[in-house]
């Protein structure tokens, strides 16, 4: 794992924990720097935990902007779509603007939601901070494994014949990934011990992008 600094802890919820203190400092730092924090949210258990200990974090949320790694193609409001997650666990209780909440219009289908985003973030000079998770298969955002949507090179691409459900979705891109300041990698579950022993060894799943920061529990 060259240029991967891994972390361990003991549970999921020192996880969440040790990520939010991380999102606090650089949204910080970046709002010292830069005036702005472009920031990127996964799905899952263990980033719900951690959106809901920065309710009370020292955050300016006036200054952050909020995008999604990925979507899945489901119509507005659904329980499984990640903005809906996001909002229960955070963004309804923090003072972001709505213009700066930056959803993927999933309901729209997944050619047209990818290329609208994609519009989006080619407005911006960089994403910060990217949050990502990882699937029992080496999946990241909704980048699975031998799909074709790996090597679209678009910010963001559309994915179809997803191998969980639904199985249309919308996810960043690589090229977007790559170009984020920085990625954090989320790792917890013993289910996902197999695939951590593969991204250590150096195979190349969908989550082992270059160089990033990793907090595991397994």
């Amino acid at each position: 794992m060259m240029n991967k600094s891994i972390q361990r802890f003991d549970t999921p919820l020192d996880v969440a924990q040790a990520v939010a203190k991380l999102v606090e400092k650089n949204a910080t730092e970046s709002i010292v720097k830069r005036g702005v924090f472009h920031w990127v949210l996964a799905g899952g258990t263990t980033p719900k935990q951690c959106y809901e200990l920065l309710r009370g974090g020292a955050v300016d949320w006036s200054k952050v902007h909020v995008w999604f790694g990925d979507e899945r193609c489901l119509p507005v409001g659904d329980a499984e779509r990640n903005d809906e997650m996001a909002d229960k666990a955070l963004l309804s209780h923090v003072s972001i603007p709505e213009l700066q909440i930056h959803r993927i219009k999933a309901e729209l289908g997944a050619e047209q939601a990818a290329a609208l985003y994609a519009t989006e973030l080619a407005d911006i000079e960089a994403l910060d901070l990217v949050l990502l998770g990882m699937g029992e298969d080496g999946h990241t955002a909704s980048l699975f494994p031998n799909n074709p949507a790996l090597k679209d090179t678009g910010l963001a691409v559309p994915v179809f014949n997803s191998p969980k459900p639904p199985s249309d979705r919308v996810s960043m891109g690589y090229t977007a990934l790559k170009a984020a300041r920085k990625r954090v990698v989320m790792v917890t579950g013993e289910g996902k011990r197999e695939a951590f022993e593969k991204v250590c060894a150096g195979e190349a799943l969908p989550v082992n992008i270059e160089d990033g920061q990793w907090y595991v529990s397994l």
